[in-house]
This record gives structure tokens, sequence and C-alpha cells, in this order.
């Protein structure tokens, strides 16, 4: 096996304050000199890196770090497409600058600052309930096959060179395998197998690479789910004509489609949809809709990019093994909201896992495994505000109602019950548990009632 004697970027920094080296909970521990492989450069691989990094350098460890990442995600197209809707909410923005990570202008196309919901009943505009709660619309890579020479950068490529300004290495190898050396990991690439202390698997879903750690590493695999999304270019004068500032998003009583968004991004539009066993049949009777033809234009606008990737929508039973840990979309993430901001979570958790408490199964176990059950138990209270979803879109009398609701709180400052259960379930911006418990607030019920009861009794006051 070959084991490099390259050395990361060590932590005895002029002017770096050191702290105090935490006894860990077992003997499998990152030491000096120690190497870390990150199998998937995106953005749970690239934090989980500069989170270790970071953290090593406050105590003065000195570990290497090789971010393995096939992808150019300063290429346009397929070559450096990520599959995302891409959107990130204010307060995952917020949190990263409290990490020291602040996103560049370059990095967001268009700040989202409402969103209009459509069906068959109607449509209406949602602000955002506070300002704290925008959304912001970024490309993963750098953009769709058309993006040449655009003047913005990719939120992906920004990640990464934030880690390997803390010291990690990237190494522009595809990985094909993951054995062991006794304990010790070994990464194996077309071109060497390398021996490492600990490796984080961040490959996501729609590799093929998480499928051969099933009964290896790690207990089980994530479920998935199908997704289809297309890039259509439009111009960036002509976007704020025909959407705005807004995200666009469709509660259609179409069989089999959950979910769809139109997300404008600088010159192009994001369209993304979610539901079961997506096809050409399902994509086109969206697009032929009345409701869609009226908010975008679609006969006059070239596709440019298509894709339909996977999500994961459950985690596998343990992501983690001896020194192996599963992060992001390859562990656990949020149901079908904020993959990013789970990608956040699970490599912050990972990296504190690693370089305060160790790095054995039991150390993963104890200190990493709790994030991931927080996320899955705030999941399951997404799975039970989806059927209200299912609800709306089933009930003609139910949609009138809800866009009766909605449309009435846009007119009075507070009390907009309705619109931030809506704005949060739609965005991600808060967890799926506050969610919940806020529908089940008196004031939303009664304001459901209400409106319900005027859908029965026309001449009843609404709002």
């Amino acid at each position: 096996m070959v084991r490099s004697g390259r050395l990361a970027i060590g932590a005895r920094r002029s002017g770096r304050r050191l702290a105090v080296r935490p006894s860990p909970d077992s003997e499998a521990t990152l030491v000096d000199g120690s190497r870390v492989a990150v199998i998937g450069g995106g953005p749970a691989g690239s934090l989980f890196a500069y989170f270790l990094l970071r953290l090593a350098h406050t105590i003065d460890l000195d570990i290497s770090v090789d971010i393995y990442e096939p992808r150019h995600f300063t290429h346009c197209g397929p070559a450096g497409c990520n599959h995302c809707g891409g959107i990130v909410s204010e307060s995952l923005v917020q949190m990263l600058a409290t990490e020291g990570i602040n996103l560049p202008p370059t990095v967001v196309q268009r700040g989202i600052y409402s969103y209009v919901l459509h069906m068959d009943a109607g449509s209406v505009e949602i602000e955002s309930p506070v300002e704290e709660q925008r959304i912001a619309a970024i490309y993963r890579g750098n953009g769709p096959r058309t993006a040449v020479d655009m003047p913005w950068d990719s939120f992906d490529g920004y990640l990464q060179q934030i880690a390997e300004k803390e010291g990690a290495q990237l190494v522009h190898q595809l990985v094909v395998g993951l054995e062991r050396d006794g304990d010790l990991p070994v990464v194996i690439t077309g071109e060497a197998s390398t021996t490492y202390d600990l490796a984080a698997v961040a490959c996501g879903v729609n590799s093929n690479f998480h499928k051969l750690l099933d009964g290896t590493v790690s207990e089980g695999k994530p479920e998935v789910s199908r997704t289809f999304i297309t890039e259509f270019k439009l111009g960036a004068e002509a976007i704020l004509e025909t959407l705005g500032d807004s995200m666009h998003v469709f509660l259609l009583d179409i069989p089999r489609l959950e979910f769809a968004a139109l997300i404008p991004k600088g010159d192009y539009v994001t369209m993304a949809m979610l539901g079961e066993e997506i096809d050409d049949d399902l994509v086109k009777r969206f697009l032929d809709s009345p409701e869609v033809r009226e908010a975008f234009p679609v006969d006059l606008i070239p596709a440019v990019c298509t894709c339909a990737p996977v999500i994961n929508v459950k985690g596998p039973e343990r992501p983690y093994g001896e020194r192996v840990v599963l992060i992001g979309d390859a562990g656990i993430t949020r149901l079908y909201k904020d993959g990013i901001g789970a990608a956040y979570r699970t490599a912050k958790a990972a990296a504190e896992t690693a370089v305060v408490h160790g790095i054995s199964a039991d150390d993963f176990e104890n200190h990493y495994f709790p994030t991931c059950r927080s996320i899955a138990n705030d999941n399951w209270f997404g799975r039970l505000i989806f059927f209200f979803t299912i609800a709306v879109r089933k009930s003609r009398f139910v949609r009138k109602a809800v866009l009766r609701m909605t449309a009435g709180e846009q007119t009075r400052p507070k009390g907009r019950h309705m619109s931030s259960v809506l704005w949060n379930m739609f965005t991600g911006s808060a967890p799926y548990r506050d969610v919940f418990f806020n529908a089940l607030h008196p004031g939303f019920l009664v304001g459901l009632a209400r409106n319900l009861a005027a859908g029965v009794r026309p001449s009843h006051k609404e709002g």
C-alpha cells in the first residue's frame, strides 16, 4: 500500500493561539501525522475537511487531508454539475458566516424575497415572514451547458477553496473502492491504493460508489427518490419581467407529481420536479398545465440542460464504521429540503467527533450519530407535513381555503400563520418539527376553519 509523505499545512502558524488537546474517548484517535481521506468534494466533503483542519489547528494537531473529487466545479454543464435545485436559506448563510465562511456576491445568482404559490384555484405571492428568512439561488457547479464565461462562481467550488486554504489537498481522481488493511481504510483509485487513518464518505447518492459500502463499512444504504431538473435560458431581464425575484411553487392535482418549482438564477431558470416515477409523460403534463403556461412561456424558451438525479429520503441504519464515517447525502439529509444545511450539520458533527473524541465506530455512534438521529426524527415530522400537501392537492375545496387564507394574511403585518407554514415548508428555512407545531397553533387552525367555512358560505367574512 502507498503511504504518501505529503504533510498538510501545519498548525504552528504564527500568531495562532493554541489550545490544550482534549482527552480522547478511545485509543483510535488522530495524532500528528495522521492521514484523512474525504471521498467527495461537494458541500459535505469540503465542509468536513474545513472543520476538521480548523479544529486540528486550534490544538496544534498536525494532520493531512486529501479530498477526492473527479469533477471540476469550475466547468459548466455535466462536468461541473452536482445535481441540485440550488436553494440556500438565509439562516444557513448566517450560520456559515459565524464559521468564517462568507459567501461572496459572485456565488449567489439571485436573492429570492418571496415565492408565488400556484394552484388551479389561483395564485398568491407570499413574502418572507421575517427579513432573515430570505433565500438565495446558487449553482453548485458553474452553471448549465451554455454558461460559458458567466460572471458567477460555483458554490461547491468556493467551499473547496476554503478547505484548501485551511490545508486540504484536492485530488482529481475517481475513487472506485474502499477496502481495509487491518482496521485502516484503504482508498482505491485507478492510479493507486492509499492507506488512511480515517475516511469520510461524502460522495452523495448519485455516485455508484456509495452502493459498495453496504455491509462493508456501514449498515444499510440510503433510500432514494427520483427528481427531474431542467435549466432554461431566458436572460436576466426577461426573468425579472416574468418571474421577478420570486421562487414559483406549483401544487397541482397531477398524479405522481408531489412538488414542482421554478427558481430564477442569473440568466437561467431552474425547474425542479419531485414525484413518483417521473417520466416524459409526467413532465409534459406539468409543462402543459394552464398554471405553468400562464406563469412561464415554456414553448418560447430553450431547455439547455436536463438531468434526473436521485435524492436521499432515508439514511442508512448506521452511517459509520470503524474509522469510516458517512456524511451528507451518503449518510442522512433533510427530507426534500435544505440538503446543504444537513451537509453542514453532519460535516461539523463528524469533524468534532474525530478531533475531540476519536475515530472508532463507538466514537461515531456516541457523538456523531445523535446528529443523524436528530435529522431523522425531524424528517418524521416532515412526512406528516407532506401528507397535508397531499390533502391540498387532492381537494379543490381545501385548495381554495388555503389560497383564501394566505391571500388574506398578506394584507396584514401580523398573524400570518398559513403563510409562515407554507414558506418554511417549501424553503426548508425552519425544522419540520417547528412547522408541524406551528400548524397546530390556534391561530392557524381557527383561520383555516374560517376559510373552509367561507367556501361553503361565500358571504362569510374571509381572512
